[in-house]
């Protein structure tokens, strides 16, 4: 195996390895003399799922008050040789992820974050039952306890996802929800909720909150305050995620890629959970 291939193993090992010891991926960032380590971990057999919707201006709900997304051909093989699209939407348009600075003045924008911001160990918490019986359902501190007597502590600098069930929804009004006076109604986190996880550490520095909905807010919440919360130091939020059934509710990490903008709030985004070797859904 080659010097460079070698260290990204080992790399990546100690990563899941972290995450199952309930250590930070600070921890075992130092790689310098992977070369002599044996990786417990191979590349090829780490298992990517897709956690994305397709956007397609026929399917994709817009936040109230964002720009719609719009697709134009203004190129074809034909006449041109080479096909292309131009795109028009706003930087959370779908899928997509969220910088500190999107809610706080000061915070790091899309250019300023670091690699490692956007490869997070995370927990999904599954409140579907909860949210189809109540639209506005916050998450509480007694549900996430409650979660981790079953699953585990939630590790420091977690991705905290829910899993809303708003995923299937997507492309449907049902998605947004509104009501007769234009306000959204979806689930999400509890301002205690949030403060609790940032207290004990587990969205620590570099940690966030995941969801298939628009907001890590509840969507009658025009306050933002959760999102307030989530977005400081080096923390983001992955918004309008798709295919959660696929993320194991442990054991898996989430990276977050897409094109980044000189000051971005954020980007549109393809999310992959990515699954060591041995761990399902």
């Amino acid at each position: 195996m080659p010097m460079r291939r070698r260290v990204l193993a080992a790399g990546v090992a100690g990563l899941f390895g972290a995450f199952a010891t309930g250590r930070t991926a600070q921890a075992v960032e130092n790689t310098e003399n992977a070369e002599a380590a044996v990786p417990p971990v191979r590349l090829d057999l780490l298992n990517l799922v897709n956690l994305s919707h397709v956007n397609d201006p026929a399917t994709t709900n817009v936040f109230p008050g964002d720009p719609a997304f719009t697709l134009e051909t203004i190129a074809t093989i034909p006449e041109n040789g080479y096909y292309l699209q131009f795109v028009r939407e706003g930087e959370h348009t779908g899928t997509h992820w969220g910088a500190p600075g999107h809610f706080n003045t000061g915070q790091p924008l899309a250019d300023e974050m670091d690699p490692a911001d956007l490869f997070l160990p995370a927990v999904k918490i599954d409140i579907r039952a909860k949210a189809a019986r109540n639209a506005d359902y916050a998450v509480t501190i007694d549900d996430l306890k409650a979660w981790e007597r079953k699953h585990g502590r939630i590790p420091n600098d977690s991705m905290v996802i829910l899993w809303t069930g708003w995923d299937a929804k997507w492309g449907t009004p049902a998605f947004p929800n509104l009501d007769a006076d234009n306000r959204i109604h979806q689930p999400g986190f509890s301002i205690p909720a949030v403060k609790w996880l940032i207290d004990t550490g587990r969205l620590g520095r570099r940690g966030g909150t995941g969801t298939d909905t628009f907001s890590p807010d509840v969507g009658t919440d025009e306050t933002y305050t959760v999102s307030q919360l989530v977005y400081q130091r080096h923390r983001i939020s992955l918004e309008i995620l798709a295919n959660l059934r696929a993320l194991p509710t442990t054991g898996a990490w989430v990276l977050a890629g897409g094109p980044i903008h000189r000051h971005g709030s954020g980007s549109t985004a393809t999310i992959f959970g990515v699954l060591p070797p041995g761990v399902r859904a």
